[in-house]
């Protein structure tokens, strides 16, 4: 468990909390507390689905501006690759992942948010890529995944004006993919995850990593990713529980072992 951040695990649900009040600022310290709770969340059997988690008030406003107001260009050169891997680590979780967004969620923040598979934010959210303003761009996925979720035309829109987005708005761009009220954000998120707690994990795994992978390539190489998680999801034990249950007891009944 790190200064910063930690996993708390509940029935088949990882929460990677982060807890730098009093913004949750993202220093290299948190930076790699996040990369250690991915891949604990990743390798641990009792946890089926993620919740990112940044507390009631704040998710994160973005880099600790005052640790890289003193890094030179040969600092940044040396540093970038591992903030951008400690933000794929939890790209990668091969588990459902999402996102409980309240209050800023804000350069390395919204990047972080980025990451989960979906997000739900609080009806007072504001996301944004203000790294314009500090006359740099986005440096931990912001340019990518961002212009990969709600297209390249939003995505230049918000990072070339900086500009926040308040939670509806980021709702009707793709931004998020459900508004409650802030004070529902965290359990709607574990009410996500928890759906997942008892599924067929390796078939979770193997249509994340097929969707995810797949939109890196092209499309022929994407449908063989498909083919070759699909076939190989016939080696798993929880297929022939879904197969032999859907034949006895119809669709939706299966009791998945995860394995």
């Amino acid at each position: 468990m790190g200064e910063f951040v930690r996993l708390e695990v509940a029935d088949g649900v990882g929460t990677i909390r982060l807890d730098r009040p009093p913004m949750n600022a993202l220093n290299v310290q948190v930076q790699e507390e996040i990369r250690a709770a991915a891949a604990e969340a990743t390798t641990r059997d009792d946890v089926r689905a993620v919740v990112v988690y940044g507390g009631e008030k704040v998710f994160a406003a973005g880099a600790d501006i005052k640790e890289m107001a003193d890094m030179s260009y040969q600092d940044m050169v040396n540093r970038s690759g591992a903030l951008q891997s400690s933000f794929t680590t939890v790209a990668r979780i091969p588990k459902p992942v999402v996102a409980a967004v309240t209050g800023f969620a804000l350069g390395g923040g919204c990047e972080l948010a980025l990451c989960a598979d979906i997000r739900i934010a609080a009806d007072n959210a504001k996301l944004g890529q203000p790294e314009i303003l500090l006359g740099i761009i986005p440096g931990a996925g912001g340019t990518q995944r961002l212009s990969r979720l709600i297209g390249p035309s939003k995505a230049k829109d918000l990072i070339f004006t900086g500009r926040f987005v308040a939670a509806e708005e980021a709702l009707r761009i793709g931004l998020v993919d459900k508004v409650v009220p802030a004070a529902e954000v965290y359990s709607a998120a574990t009410s996500w995850a928890s759906r997942f707690s008892q599924g067929p994990a390796y078939a979770y795994r193997g249509a994340k990593e097929s969707i995810d992978r797949g939109l890196e390539v092209d499309l022929a190489t994407g449908l063989e990713l498909e083919r070759q998680q699909f076939a190989g999801l016939f080696a798993t034990e929880d297929r022939s529980i879904g197969m032999t249950s859907f034949i006895e007891n119809g669709p939706g009944q299966a009791a998945f072992k995860g394995r």
